[in-house]
Formats: C-alpha cells, structure tokens, sequence
C-alpha cells in the first residue's frame, strides 16, 4: 500500500498528472532513447513507437494503476498488471531496466509539469512508480520461475521445419529444436516473442500466439504481413518483422524465440466453449482447438470466426478439420466477401452478428482479433447475458482494455 500521505498527494494530484500523462510518455520515450538508443532498436517495437501506440498503452497503464491503488475500497491494482507482465516475460524484461525507465519517466514528468511537481508531489508520484515496478518485477519473477529459466534469460535458437502459405498475406511456420530435444512446457493460447535482426542491424520482437505446443520439440505460428496504410494520423508502415519473415525464413533457417507466456489460456473443466475470432486472430483459438483434439474432449465448442473472403481465411481447412473431429464443437463464418458459393447454413455474407446465434448458458468466451471487433462481441455478448468476467481476450500490439 502507498503511504497515507502520498496518498492523499496522488488522490489530491490524479486529475492533473493523468490528463498530462500522454503529453509526458512521448517527452519520456525520447529522453529514454537519446540516452539508451540501443532500447529503441533491439527492444521496443520500431512500429507501435512510430505509430504513438506505446506512448499511449504505457499512460493508460500508469494512469489506470494509479487510480486503482489509490480507491477506497476498490479492486487490487495489481489485478491489471498480468498482460503487461506475461509480455515483458517474453521480452527478457530484468529488474534493473527499471531503474533506466524510472530515471527519464520522472525527468519527463519535471520537463512537462514544470513547477507543479513539487517535492512532495514528486515522491508521491516515486512512491506510485515504486509499487508499480516491484509488483511487476514480482510477477515477472514468478512468470520465469515457471518457465524455468533464469530472469531475461528467454532466447533459444529454433530450425524452421516446415513453411506453408495459409493464405495470400499469412505464413505458417513449425519450429523445433535442432537436436530434437523438447521445448518448454506452453498451455493452449499462450504466445512466443521472435526476434530477427533486420538489414540495418536492428533486433526487432514480435510475438505469435502458438497455433500448436510442444508436441514433440515442436511448435506452430502464424505470420501475417502487415502492409503499409493510412489512418487519421497518417502513414502506417510495413510491418518491419511480419515482411521480415515472409520475405527471409525458410525451411532450414533458424530463428531467435522466446520461452512461452501469455495469460489468455484454456479454462480447465466441462464448461461450455464460445471461440470467436477475427482474421488473424483465428491462432489462438486453433492452439486451442488442437489441444482439444489432442485430449480427447468432449465439451461444446461453439467456434464463431469472422475474415474478409475465404481465400483471405488462414487456417480455413485446418479449421473445419478440427471442428468436425470434436463431437461437441461447431462452426459458424461470416465473410465480408462470401463470392458465390453453394448454400452452407453455418456461412454468411458480412460483418459477424451474434444476434441468431444460439449460445451455450454456462460458457466460458475467447476472443482475438481487431480491438474493434472484439469490443463489439463484448458488448454483445454482454447484452446476451455472459457475464463479464467469462469473457477472455488477446490484445495484439500495446495492451488496451476493452472495457471496465
């Protein structure tokens, strides 16, 4: 718990710090990069900086965490930092790095609120990042003892065994130890970073939810190359690693990936199944369904996945193969462009809507996809009486909160 003074600092402080805080992380990552530039190109990810998308995730999460430590009998704030801490796992995060965020944060805060940070409010703003960065360094220790590896120490070196093309902009690939020998323990719908260095030398991470675990010394992603675009903000650009990877690995080519981790894992026991998914947001919900396969389950699995045409839908036969060899899963499609097919009940023409969708009373909901699309099922599956708290997502790229 915070002290009962920097409490009241924080509370009394809160409305100024939170509305300045995404004018503070931008002044952050600068000073941060100027100082450490080899963050910038071997850790952060290049895209999501240029894009304002991390600046933006790192002040939400600070100011969400904030709020929450200092409420009067509200949740534990610790409860929101397991994504962040599942993906700093994944990135070989150490305790000391820390110390290097802490220092340019803080410098940041100074630069941008001027006079305002008094030093009172400045060690009640230390004290909040303080309890911040222990817990997480607290749960990252867990999260490698788990996975039996020292703190930072993630990396292995994989051989690519098999590359197949799913679809027109998404590749497959099944990587394995070059020995044979077996790879760390991983539960369905968890994810791996990768990290390739790229021709101007930089060594930029991503991470792929596993569309397989470890059976045996083997394990499955999928890549979908991200192409340049245009938003309200301006350019996007190319993925750098997604055209990295369908342009360079191959067959026989090894590549840097990280031990398992992620939260979005398979609920134990019979209880119903609703899988909904989005484009490439179809991996998760395939690890889970091959773990399904593989266990011999017999729980309803109602699979509901959304894509722009089927010649777009990656994993679309591997898809169907798996469902119709679960007894109690079923699978419904909505494409955006359905073409001209013979008529299919379980397909529709458009954007996915749950409205005649018969779902199982009891069941437990995994969702993956756009934050848009996963925001709409939701809600709909709140209006559809899921209680909030059986409703599971993965967020790809900074960590954002769909809802309260």
């Amino acid at each position: 718990m915070l002290s009962a003074p920097s409490t009241e600092v924080v509370r009394a402080t809160l409305p100024v710090i939170g509305a300045a805080i995404g004018d503070i992380t931008p002044v952050f990552y600068r000073r941060m990069f100027a100082a450490h530039p080899e963050l910038e190109r071997d850790l952060f990810n290049r895209g999501n900086q240029a894009q304002g998308d991390q600046q933006r995730a790192l002040a939400g999460a600070i100011a969400a965490y904030a709020s929450l430590l200092v409420a009067e009998g509200g949740p534990n704030a610790r409860g929101v930092l397991a994504r962040i801490a599942h993906k700093h796992a994944s990135l070989g995060i150490t305790e000391d790095q820390y110390a290097i965020v802490h220092e340019h944060l803080f410098a940041a805060i100074v630069e941008v609120l001027g006079e305002a940070v008094t030093p009172e409010v400045a060690a009640a703003w230390d004290e909040v990042y303080w309890h911040m960065a222990h817990d997480l360094i607290e749960i990252e220790r867990g999260l490698y003892a788990e996975a039996g590896v020292a703190p930072g120490d993630v990396w292995r070196a994989l051989v690519v065994t098999r590359r197949v093309q799913e679809s027109p902009d998404t590749v497959s690939f099944v990587l394995a130890t070059p020995d044979g020998s077996a790879l760390p323990p991983a539960r369905p719908g968890q994810y791996v970073s990768v990290q390739v260095e790229l021709p101007d030398g930089a060594h930029q991470i991503r991470q792929y939810s596993l569309t397989r675990v470890p059976e045996p010394g083997a394990v499955g992603i999928s890549v979908k190359a991200v192409p340049a675009g245009r938003t309200d903000e301006g350019i996007v650009p190319a993925g750098e690693v997604s055209t990295f990877l369908h342009a360079n690995v191959f067959e026989g080519d090894e590549l840097a990936v990280s031990a398992p981790f992620g939260e979005l894992t398979l609920t134990d026991g019979e209880s119903p199944l609703v899988l909904v998914s989005a484009g490439i947001g179809i991996t998760p919900m395939i690890g889970f369904l091959h773990h399904l396969s593989r266990t011999g389950s017999e729980r309803r699995v109602l699979v509901l996945h959304a894509d722009r045409s089927p010649a777009r839908h990656a994993h679309r036969a591997e898809l169907n193969d798996l469902v119709e060899a679960l007894p109690g899963a079923s699978l419904r499609r909505w494409y955006e462009d359905l073409g001209v097919r013979a008529a299919d009940p379980t397909l529709r023409s458009g954007l996915i809507d749950l409205a005649d969708v018969e779902l199982p009373d009891g069941a437990d909901a995994y969702l993956c996809g756009p934050l848009p699309f996963m925001a709409g099922v939701r809600a709909a599956l709140v209006e559809r009486g899921v209680a909030a708290d059986r409703i599971h997502y993965e967020v790809f790229g900074p960590d954002r909160e769909l809802a309260s």
